[in-house]
């Protein structure tokens, strides 16, 4: 059992990054399926092995996955209090991800998220009280705070065609 727990832990590894918490409940999920009449006790060894073993070979660090995935949504259009609620589910610790999202910079998600979604200074439309009210609602839902929503909404096009382009994570 703790070699197939190795095998797939390694397997699972190279497929993609994955948090501590993930792969111990991925390996504990298939080893209830694989092993009929495995115990709790054995299910949380052969996890616990996983992780270790994850950790010995180096393809397994939360401070890491955080980091990366942080930059990445940040890039990607994501506030701050969206990645961190997702790194959060995803098993990371709080002092982890306040130290991934330290140099995030949400105004320019806000703009990565409103050219996405054709908004404010990317607006195709003409600006009425229903899609100003729709465009601010996004923003919020996004994680974004009323005064990003507000600034953001208010610029030209080729002011914020300009901050995408000097921006330092492009």
């Amino acid at each position: 059992m703790y070699a197939w727990s190795r095998n797939s832990a390694l397997y699972r590894l190279s497929r993609r990054m994955m948090t501590e918490r993930e792969l111990a409940d991925a390996i504990g999920r298939k080893a209830r399926q694989k092993f009929e009449d495995i115990s709790e006790a054995q299910v949380r060894a052969l996890s616990v092995a996983a992780v270790e073993f994850g950790r010995t070979m180096l393809a397994l660090d939360d401070v890491a996955y955080a980091e990366i995935r942080a930059r990445s949504s940040a890039r990607g259009g994501k506030s701050r209090r969206a990645i961190g609620r997702k790194l959060i589910e995803k098993g990371v610790d709080r002092e982890t991800v306040k130290q991934a999202l330290a140099d995030t910079d949400d105004f320019n998600a806000a703009l990565v998220f409103a050219r996405k979604r054709a908004f404010g200074p990317f607006r195709k439309v003409e600006l009425d009280e229903k899609r100003q009210a729709k465009e601010f609602s996004a923003f919020a839902r996004n994680g974004f705070s009323f005064e990003i929503g507000k600034r953001i909404l208010g610029m030209e096009r080729e002011e914020a065609e300009e901050l995408l382009a000097d921006r330092p994570f492009a």
